[in-house]
């Protein structure tokens, strides 16, 4: 007996409870004692409560002061992190709290929208992709909320947010053993009380109940919240989250030797002076920038400012193959268009453009 007492002894592990910081407090049952007042019995999840202190209901955004806290049926002057403890307040109806969170004033704020560092749970057989809806649950609330994800370039991925860098857009949450594979965008469809640093789960409760599969899809801390109901506009802007994009046209005729011709870039409706000194490349190799729209029919000039290969000029000069009537080589006909067999020469436009601008600029590095 003794020795199976010092195996538990050692197997034990003491908590640390760290009683500075914010008091919050996890509600989980409200009654009102006729002659001395509502009390909420949960457990300190950070801070210290201490009698005669302030303390916010957070749901109906009440403050009262403590007027007594007890402990398995003692009265006690203060609790901290890790107590389990009843906490009475004057003034408060009992009806208006079943489960939620009371802390120090201040602390817990309602949030539309956070970020949040993705571990996907391994039993989620399911894809996570980005505007997928998913049950997000913060404390003891369970919203909806849409996905965008994103993802650091760098090879260090910290658990802050660096609104100086530049993310790259994800589709889908890599496969990963890593404890963080992507970040998220949460928006919410209803706002929820909680702070920075909370735990937030992730999952899908509408799948079928019958299936034997994991309905938890992620967790993870929000690294940033969201507490303007407007952070559309106001906030996301500073988060530089990008997608790259690419166009493509052909080169119809060189102008000279050093501009050529191109369309089927963009159309013939489209502001081209967006798109001026845009870097582009032939597939030859060249490379120039976009100099002016041409005409009115979508049409563009390329300038190449170190000029055109000799084989690129002797390509776009090269007389076509056109057919007489009676089906034979007109070996007398005029500079070919570029189409008009498969040695085509493309010119590549690639650019990248933040979500979150409102201008919709085309960035080049």
């Amino acid at each position: 007996m003794e020795d199976l007492l010092r195996t538990l002894s050692a197997a034990t592990i003491i908590p640390h409870r760290d009683p500075t910081g914010s008091l919050l407090f996890s509600v989980d049952h409200c009654f009102t004692i006729r002659g001395q007042g509502t009390v909420m019995t949960g457990t300190v999840l950070a801070g210290t409560a201490k009698v005669n202190d302030p303390i916010e209901i957070v749901a109906t955004k009440d403050t009262r002061k403590i007027k007594s806290m007890q402990m398995f049926r003692l009265p006690v002057q203060q609790a901290v992190q890790g107590d389990r403890v009843g906490i009475c307040v004057p003034n408060f109806d009992a009806k208006l709290l079943e489960r939620g969170f009371a802390a120090a004033p201040g602390t817990l704020h309602t949030i539309y929208g956070a970020v949040v560092c993705v571990s996907k749970i391994p039993y989620f057989k399911h894809p996570i992709r980005s505007r997928a809806k998913f049950h997000v649950t913060l404390g003891h609330e369970t919203v909806m909320a849409k996905l965008q994800l994103f993802q650091s370039d760098k090879s260090i991925r910290p658990l802050e947010l660096d609104y100086s860098e530049e993310y790259r857009h994800l589709e889908e949450v890599p496969e990963s053993s890593d404890s963080c594979t992507a970040f998220a965008l949460i928006e919410l469809e209803t706002p929820v009380v909680g702070q920075k640093g909370q735990l937030m789960i992730a999952s899908k409760l509408d799948s079928d109940i019958h299936q034997n599969a994991c309905r938890l899809a992620f967790h993870g801390r929000l690294i940033e919240a969201y507490l303007d109901r407007d952070y559309h506009s106001t906030q996301l802007f500073k988060l530089k989250i990008f997608k790259t994009k690419e166009r493509s046209g052909v080169v119809e005729r060189m102008q000279d030797r050093e501009s050529v011709i191109v369309r089927n870039m963009v159309k013939k409706e489209t502001d081209i002076g967006k798109f001026e000194r845009l870097k582009v490349q032939l597939s030859t190799g060249e490379q120039g920038f976009i100099e002016s729209a041409f005409g009115k029919s979508g049409k563009i000039k390329v300038r190449i400012p170190g000029g055109l290969k000799e084989s690129t000029v002797v390509a776009l000069t090269k007389p076509a193959k056109a057919k007489t009537a009676n089906g034979d080589i007109d070996e007398d006909a005029g500079p070919r268009d570029a189409t008009a067999d498969a040695s085509v020469i493309l010119v590549k436009l690639e650019f990248k453009r933040f979500i979150h601008d409102s201008r919709k600029q085309m960035i080049q590095s």
